[in-house]
């Protein structure tokens, strides 16, 4: 198996393009898909094929800076009708994962800030904001990997779900961060990977990049946790997170509340793992955080030859679901690991 990076987002600026890794297509095949207007990327967020809250706030960064290189330079007002229309558009791709808005609203701050300028220059600013925005998701991973590692022994057995590792981000990844430079450095972790109902982002992306950097990684499926933490295998579990409200309730992939009920019964520590720019102190608890509901027919038929359920038969399929404050041992970001009380701890990190 090929050891290479894979490269989340990057920006193709000759050819006036986004390039992602389309992630809808792993594990089987690697391929690398450009995208040009700011539909595609609309598109590409609301289809998964670039997903997890850094990755998206990049890629929406760069989509944001595109619709202004693409758009009329000859023309003020066209310019920025063609910018701010993007915007609302990248916006409304998904509603969860607060990343994606804070780099725009970065973006617009960044042409309010040069607005007076020739549009080129804005241009050229937009393009700078972009790629600090991608470069700091950088060392915000790294820190929160070092964050995370200080927390964990060697050997330990670690529980995850859903995917936050490298192609979710930028470099190392949230959840997966940890683990992932312990490996670098002999830790030996044994890692229990949730395949994830219904898209599989477990099995197909968490057990994926977790075996190409050689870790000990067994796949279970999710009604296993239970009895793999019963069984003394887990010392710890790590997850990403969309959304951290003001209270320390978690909006993370769904399935991410039991996990952490499971864990409070055995005793293991539950932490969360992502960086500042998840906390949103507007939303005061997580009944507030907007839960995205997707295509029933990624329950009922996605991964079968033919329909598992009966037809007409209803079916919910929220994207996530949110873990109560009182589960998390800790919110682990760049700037340390936020404890309980967590209205406390993590507007004292982001004020400092």
């Amino acid at each position: 198996m090929s050891t290479e990076p894979l490269i989340p987002n990057r920006l193709d600026d000759e050819r006036g393009a986004l390039v992602i890794l389309d992630q809808t297509l792993l594990p089987d095949r690697v391929r690398y898909l450009p995208l040009f207007t700011t539909r595609e990327i609309c598109r590409a967020i609301q289809t998964l094929q670039v997903r997890g809250a850094p990755a998206i706030g990049v890629a929406a960064a760069y989509g944001a800076y595109l619709a202004a290189k693409h758009a009329p330079q000859d023309d003020r007002k066209g310019f920025f009708a063609a910018f701010y229309e993007a915007c609302d558009a990248l916006a409304a791709s998904r509603p969860t994962a607060v990343n994606l808005f804070w780099a725009l609203k970065r973006m617009e701050r960044c042409v309010a800030a040069h607005e007076e300028e020739p549009l080129s220059q804005i241009t050229a600013a937009l393009r700078r904001e972009a790629e600090a925005i991608h470069r700091e998701d950088e060392a915000q991973n790294l820190a929160i990997s070092e964050h995370g590692l200080a927390l964990l022994r060697p050997g330990d057995g670690i529980l995850t779900h859903c995917n936050a590792g490298p192609i979710a981000t930028s470099r190392y990844g949230t959840a997966l961060g940890p683990i992932l430079l312990g490996q670098e450095r002999g830790y030996g972790f044994r890692v229990f990977a949730d395949e994830t109902r219904p898209l599989l982002q477990g099995a197909r992306l968490t057990a994926f990049e977790l075996q190409r950097a050689g870790v000990d990684v067994t796949l279970i499926c999710d009604n296993m946790a239970s009895a793999v933490m019963k069984n003394g295998w887990v010392q710890a579990v790590l997850v990403g997170c969309d959304r951290v409200a003001a209270n320390g309730d978690t909006a993370n992939k769904i399935g991410t509340s039991g996990v952490a009920i499971l864990a409070k019964h055995y005793g293991i520590p539950f932490y969360v793992c992502g960086p500042t720019t998840t906390v949103d102190l507007d939303t005061p608890t997580g009944a507030q955080i907007p839960i995205e509901q997707r295509d029933p027919e990624e329950i009922r038929s996605l991964w079968y030859e033919k329909p598992m359920a009966p037809a007409g038969c209803g079916i919910y399929n929220p994207a996530f679901d949110v873990t109560d404050h009182s589960l998390i041992a800790g919110i682990v970001t760049e700037k340390g690991v936020a404890r309980p009380p967590f209205a406390e701890s993590l507007r004292g990190m982001l004020e400092k």
